[in-house]
């Protein structure tokens, strides 16, 4: 074994192609998840392109497939017992953090899906670093962040430090961060607690500023349909060339919110994997934070769209591309360059988006046809306070819970 590798929120789009992808090179692999990401999707009304089997019933099908075992451990990363508890009996030698609510559209919806946010995604990281420091002082954290914590500056963003000089005297800070929704920030607050916790107690940690992630599978998911992974289209947990791509296939109009001069780091899933490997592979020092801005290429809101409708009229397909009203409070129109050159230097090998990339896409999803539901192209989430916020189905009701699973904690799938 290469060693023991802890993937939390690995029922998620990335976090079980990662755990197949790392299980699959020799590492032995565990994954958390609490299967809240399911009860959101129930929440507004969604559901993933592709059937999804359940996280236990995919377990098992790798298994039979690759003759490789992943362990299943169900629980909340929120309940510091269960987090210190996992700690305690895998005793991970990294630990991949995808576990948190993943959606800038959910966090917006009202008070009840901020609040749930911010309090999910703090609360459970920082448990996350009080059991490396108490238990797993050695381990390296590979945590998932995101591009959105910069925003648009109108200067280049450099990889995760910017060095002031001020009155004469020099300092390097974190780069500073300008996030456009609530999740964004939540993503924030993790940067700020994982920085303190790498300077006050010496602890190894990567944060990957991952860009908008594309595709439909990885090597691994393609080898069976009960590996799929959780393809979403719809406004809430959808990406945009996601979208873009099912809207084609549905005749629908690929929508540009705006102007469409939104531009933004881009990474095809197949190069999530790949990164998170290479960061598994090479960790940080102790006491160092290290951060890699994790995308490939850059590319506005309008050029995805128009990429999407040349590939799609070459299978045949005739969409159009329209501008709609942009539900989100930003820049339509900025400067963009965000260095990315760290992880291409560890060795990352980039899936880069051509017109054969987007055509593989397109005749996977219409295989699934007659899945998509074209409510959840358009739900209605508004930034602005003067919009018209679409509440979820259970706005009348208390706030989002996580329902307990009846499985004891550390449960493992049987053999």
């Amino acid at each position: 074994m290469k060693g023991r590798v802890l993937v939390l929120g690995g029922d998620g789009y990335l976090g079980w192609p990662t755990a197949m992808h790392l299980s699959r090179r020799g590492y032995r692999v565990a994954v958390v998840d609490n299967f809240a990401k399911r009860n959101w999707e129930q929440e507004v009304g969604v559901e993933p392109l592709f059937p999804i089997p359940t996280l236990h019933e995919r377990v098992r099908a790798w298994r039979e497939v690759s003759e490789n075992e992943i362990e299943l451990h169900v629980g909340d990363l929120t309940d510091y017992r269960f987090v210190e508890s996992i700690f305690q009996s895998f005793r991970p030698d990294a630990i991949v953090h995808y576990g948190e609510q993943p959606s800038a559209p959910y966090s917006m919806i009202d008070v009840r899906t901020a609040g749930y946010t911010q309090y999910n995604n703090v609360i459970g990281n920082l448990n996350v670093l009080f059991a490396m420091r108490d238990l797993a002082p050695d381990s390296h954290l590979v945590k998932l962040g995101t591009m959105g914590e910069y925003g648009t500056p109108d200067i280049d963003i450099e990889e995760g430090y910017l060095t002031v000089q001020h009155n004469g005297r020099e300092h390097t800070f974190l780069y500073p961060k300008t996030p456009g929704s609530l999740y964004h920030l939540s993503k924030v607050h993790d940067s700020h607690n994982i920085h303190f916790a790498t300077r006050i107690w010496k602890l190894r940690a990567t944060d990957l500023n991952q860009g908008v992630v594309y595709g439909v599978e990885t090597d691994e998911s393609a080898l069976d349909d009960r590996l799929a992974t959780s393809f979403h289209y719809d406004e809430v947990f959808g990406t945009a060339l996601n979208r873009f791509c099912v809207q084609a296939v549905a005749g629908e109009p690929l929508t540009v919110y705006g102007k469409g001069g939104q531009t933004r780091g881009y990474l095809n899933i197949r190069d999530t994997v790949q990164c998170v490997e290479l960061a598994v592979k090479n960790p940080a020092d102790a006491g160092e934070l290290r951060v890699y801005n994790q995308f490939t290429e850059q590319f506005s809101v309008k050029e995805l769209a128009e990429k999407v409708r040349t590939a799609a009229e070459q299978l045949g397909m005739s969409p159009k591309v329209i501008n709609a009203p942009n539900p989100r409070i930003e820049l339509e129109e900025h400067y963009y360059n965000a260095k990315h050159s760290k992880l291409l230097d560890l060795g990352l090998e980039p899936h880069y988006l051509g017109e054969e990339l987007i055509d593989s896409m397109l005749e996977k999803i219409e295989r699934y046809k007659e899945r998509i539901n074209r409510n959840q192209l358009v739900m209605g989430v508004k930034w602005s306070p003067t919009g018209a916020v679409k509440a979820p189905p259970s706005a009348d009701i208390d706030p989002p819970t996580r329902e307990r699973v009846p499985v004891a904690v550390g449960d493992k799938t049987p053999a």
